[in-house]
């Protein structure tokens, strides 16, 4: 593992394989770690990393506020973490890079290809967030976070978070900084001197920009429409990973290839074969 200072922010990251560059947009929510790629739901179910960095060089890192990556308290929005996934291309030195996303992380890389689409190669997009009721969660976790302020203080915040340890994912209490909170003391520091109704109206606003829409967050449906960029749309099925998200991104993109195939039905033997054809390397 190695860290990189992009934009101001402590990021961790990996860089495994050998080939052209493979930028990782890491599925696990509000816990984005280098290690989901391999450890949780349908990726370690399809072992894609095993295959992936057989063909690519795969840069992986914590996504900004979560794992061991700091962060930095303002409005959220997707458009700043493709800001971090660019610098750490620009630090590694490559100029382009094929952009995949799982899971929370297909908005980020759906972020990317919107701001930065020469620098884009193509995206795969693995079961992408999305649906009413991923909407209707993500607004009651947020929603439960700012309850707690206000009525333990982000004292109590920081607090909790040092005696539970738990993430924004596992629990909404400690919100979208309590990853940072537990492993960085200067940032906590300063976290509980936030000025309250301040950071209540900043955490109110994240929230409405970034879970706008019952169908598949990153990027506005037409800035979708003029990317002209190869993508791979790969669908998921549950609260979370609505199909219809899925099929959404299909039908904005214009350049998308639809992988019908359920998720009770992708592989090891499949998934990342189709993966591989579509980045021409299968």
């Amino acid at each position: 593992m190695a860290t990189a200072i992009l934009d101001g922010i402590s990021t961790r990251y990996e860089v495994a394989g050998s080939g052209p560059p493979l930028l990782m947009y890491s599925p696990g929510g509000f816990e984005a770690t280098i290690e989901k790629w391999s450890a949780i739901g349908v990726y370690a179910k399809i072992k894609i990393l095993d295959h992936l960095t057989k063909h690519f060089t795969c840069i992986m890192f914590d996504r900004r506020d979560t794992g061991a990556s700091g962060g930095r308290v303002e409005f959220l929005r997707w458009s700043l973490y493709a800001t971090q996934g660019k610098a750490l291309l620009d630090h590694l030195g490559f100029a382009k890079a094929h952009v995949m996303g799982g899971c929370m992380g297909v908005p980020c890389a759906l972020a990317f290809g919107v701001k930065y689409p020469e620098a884009t190669l193509s995206l795969p997009l693995i079961w992408p967030v999305g649906g009413a009721a991923y909407r209707m969660s993500s607004h009651l976790r947020y929603a439960q976070h700012l309850a707690f302020v206000q009525q333990e203080g982000l004292a109590g915040v920081a607090a909790l978070v040092q005696s539970e340890g738990k993430h924004f994912g596992a629990d909404p209490r400690v919100g979208p900084w309590g990853s940072v909170l537990k492993h960085d003391r200067e940032f906590a520091a300063a976290y509980v001197k936030l000025d309250l109704a301040k950071y209540s109206a900043l955490v109110a606003g994240t929230v409405r920009t970034m879970h706008d829409s019952d169908t598949a967050p990153g990027a506005e449906p037409e800035e979708l429409m003029n990317l002209d960029i190869p993508a791979l749309v790969i669908p998921g099925a549950d609260a979370a990973h609505a199909t219809s998200g899925a099929r959404y991104l299909a039908e904005c993109l214009p350049r998308a290839e639809y992988w019908d195939v359920a998720p009770a039905d992708q592989t090891e033997a499949n998934a990342p074969a189709r993966i591989l054809q579509f980045l021409g390397a299968g």
